[in-house]
């Protein structure tokens, strides 16, 4: 099992890495809790080392 990475997009399309090292579940709750707050920038999941970002229903986006 690999580790995992929550990342960000903001309004003007800039990626920026939140956390990474985290379990898979880590990394769920971590981006859920941030889209919970109702900010307008995107949370995703990706597993480390990898660019196809997971969408906050587990699904793989394409990127």
């Amino acid at each position: 099992m690999g580790t995992y990475r929550v990342m960000r997009q903001d309004d003007n399309g800039n990626r920026f890495l939140v956390a990474k090292g985290l379990d898979r579940a880590e990394a769920r709750r971590l981006a859920d809790g941030f889209e919970a707050r109702g900010h307008k920038q995107m949370y995703w999941v990706e597993a480390d080392g990898e660019a196809r970002p997971e969408a906050a229903d587990g699904t793989v986006r394409n990127a």
